[in-house]
C-alpha cells in the first residue's frame, strides 16, 4: 500500500504536467496528497519543515547559477551572438543537414552556459525555418532541441556549467571537469545515438510522404536576414564561460583559500561566527564568476545592440531565471518528501541490494528524477539522501570519486524527461506541439540517454579510464 501511495502521487503530478498545468502549484498538492494517505496528522510539519525546508536549500545553492546563465543567454540573443552562431551552422551544415545543424547549435550555446530554457527560444525559429525548407516533420523538432541542449552538454561533456554538472561537486567535492575521458566518451554515445536516431525518423517520415505539416500553431516569423556579427566574436563569450569555468575552479580558488573560511556577521553585538566550507562551493563559485565574465564580454563587444533592450531583457530574464529555480526546487521538494515516505523506503531497499556500486548509484539517480521529473531535482534528492552510502561504497571498491560524479551527472538527464518533466513542457508550448504529437520521438532520447550511462559505467570496469 505504501508504494502504492508513491504511485498514485507521481501519476497524479504526470498527469497534470501533462495537461500543461504548474507544477509549482501541483507538487506540493502531490506531495501533500501522499502525506495524507500515509499519516494524516504529518501534513502541515512535513510541508513547512521538510518540503519548504528542501525547496529554500535548492534555492539558496542554485538560484544564482539560473539567474546569470539566464542573464547571458537574454544578451548572447539581444546582442545577435545567438543568430550569428545558428545561421553560420546552419550554413556550414546544409540545408539537408537541418537535424545535425540544430543539435550542433543548442550544444555549443548550452556548453557555452546558456540555459536550456533560453535556447528553445532562441534556437526554433531557425529549427522551423531548416525544417521547412528541408520538408520534414515540425513535431521532430522538440527532440532534436533535446538532442543538443538537454543531452551531452547538460550533464557529460566535462566542464559543462549547467546545473546537472554542478550539484555533485558540492558532495564529491570534485570540479566540473570530473572524470574528463569518461565524460568524452558518453558525449559521444549520447550525440550520435541521438543524432542517428533522429535521422531515421525524419528518413521514414519523409519516405512515408510527410512533410513539415499544415494547420500548425505558434510558427515563428520568417527568419531576417539582417547583418549579423561575426561568428567567432560571437563564441567569445561561450569560450570565455568554458575557459574561465576551470581557471576559476582548478587555479585561482585553490590558490586563495584554505578549506574553509570563517567569518563574524554581526559588527554590532555578538553572533555566531559562519563557516564556509570552500570545497563544497569553490564549484559553484567557478561557474558563477565564469558566468560574470561571459556576461562582461557581450557587454562589452555588443553593448550598442544590446543596449536598447537590455532593461526589458533582464527584467524578462530575471523573471525566467525565478520560474526555472522554483520549477526546479519545487520538485526537489516533493521528491524531499516522497523519500521521507514509508513507500520509498521500500523502494530504496530494493535499490541497495543492486551489488555494483556504479549502477547502484545510476539506477537510484535516474529513478528519482524520473519521479521528481526533473534532472537536478531527483539527483539532489538521491545524492543527498544517500551521498555517503555512495562514498563508502565507492571507497571500498577502488572507483575515484570523479567516477561518481560523471555517473551521477549522467545518470540524473536519463529518465527524468519524463511527460511531466518542466522543460519537455516548455519545449512542447514553444514549439506549438502537444505531447502526442511530440513526444514519443523525446522518449526515445530519453532511453539512448539512459542507455549511454551504463556504456560509461562499462568503459571504466573494461579500461579504467578516467
Amino acid at each position: 500500500m505504501n508504494v502504492l501511495i508513491i504511485l498514485i502521487s507521481l501519476a497524479f503530478l504526470m498527469l497534470v504536467a501533462y495537461r500543461g498545468m504548474s507544477v509549482i502549484l501541483f507538487a506540493p498538492i502531490a506531495a501533500m496528497g501522499a502525506v495524507m494517505l500515509t499519516d494524516p496528522q504529518l501534513v502541515l510539519p512535513m510541508f513547512t519543515g521538510l518540503f519548504m525546508d528542501k525547496l529554500a536549500q535548492f534555492a539558496k545553492l542554485y538560484f544564482p547559477v539560473f539567474l546569470l546563465g539566464a542573464v547571458l543567454g537574454k544578451l548572447i540573443e539581444l546582442s545577435g551572438f545567438a543568430k550569428s552562431i545558428i545561421a553560420s551552422v546552419s550554413r556550414f551544415c546544409g540545408p539537408n543537414n537541418a537535424v545535425i545543424a540544430i543539435a550542433v547549435v543548442c550544444g555549443l550555446l548550452t556548453y557555452g552556459g546558456v540555459s536550456l530554457f533560453v535556447v528553445v527560444f532562441a534556437a526554433y525559429p531557425f529549427a522551423a525555418e531548416m525544417f521547412k525548407a528541408a520538408n520534414l516533420p515540425k513535431r521532430y523538432i522538440p527532440a532534436t532541441i533535446v538532442a543538443g541542449g538537454a543531452t551531452f552538454t547538460m550533464d557529460a561533456l566535462p566542464g559543462t556549467p549547467q546545473i546537472q554538472n554542478i550539484i555533485p561537486t558540492t558532495f564529491f567535492k570534485t570540479d566540473a571537469w570530473a572524470a574528463p575521458w569518461l565524460g568524452l566518451i558518453g558525449s559521444i554515445v549520447v550525440f550520435a545515438g541521438s543524432i542517428a536516431y533522429l535521422m531515421w525518423l525524419t528518413r521514414r517520415a519523409s519516405r512515408a510522404g510527410e512533410g513539415y505539416g499544415t494547420n500548425l500553431i505558434n510558427e515563428p516569423a520568417a527568419f531576417d536576414q539582417e547583418r549579423l556579427p561575426h561568428p567567432l566574436l560571437a563564441l567569445a563569450p561561450l569560450v570565455t564561460v568554458a575557459v574561465l569555468n576551470k581557471v576559476f575552479g582548478a587555479y585561482v580558488f585553490p590558490a586563495i583559500y584554505d578549506k574553509s573560511v570563517s567569518f563574524v556577521p554581526a559588527v554590532i553585538g555578538s553572533a555566531a561566527p559562519v563557516v564556509q566550507d570552500i570545497q563544497k562551493v569553490s564549484a559553484l563559485w567557478s561557474v558563477e564568476l565564469a558566468l560574470v565574465c561571459g556576461i562582461m564580454v557581450c557587454l562589452l563587444t555588443a553593448w550598442k545592440a544590446i543596449a536598447k533592450g537590455f532593461a526589458e531583457g533582464t527584467k524578462s530574464a530575471v523573471g525566467g531565471a525565478m520560474l526555472a529555480t522554483l520549477n526546479t526546487a519545487t520538485e526537489y521538494g516533493y521528491g524531499a518528501v516522497i523519500a521521507a515516505l514509508p513507500g520509498f523506503l521500500i523502494v530504496a531497499e530494493a535499490l541497495r541490494h543492486i551489488p555494483n556500486p556504479l549502477v547502484n548509484q545510476a539506477v537510484t539517480v535516474t529513478t528519482l528524477a524520473g519521479i521528481t521529473g526533473s534532472a537536478s531535482g531527483g539527483m539532489g534528492i538521491a545524492l543527498a539522501a544517500m551521498a555517503d552510502t555512495f562514498i563508502a561504497n565507492a571507497k571500498a571498491a577502488g572507483i575515484p570519486l570523479e567516477v561518481l560524479h560523471r555517473v551521477a551527472s549522467m545518470a540524473s538527464g536519463g529518465m527524468d524527461s519524463l511527460p511531466h518533466n518542466g522543460a519537455v513542457i516548455t519545449f512542447l508550448a514553444v514549439c506549438g506541439c502537444t505531447h502526442r504529437q511530440a513526444y514519443p520521438a523525446i522518449f526515445g532520447i530519453t532511453l539512448i540517454k539512459t542507455v549511454a550511462v551504463f556504456a560509461v559505467i562499462a568503459t571504466f570496469y573494461l579500461t579504467g579510464i578516467v
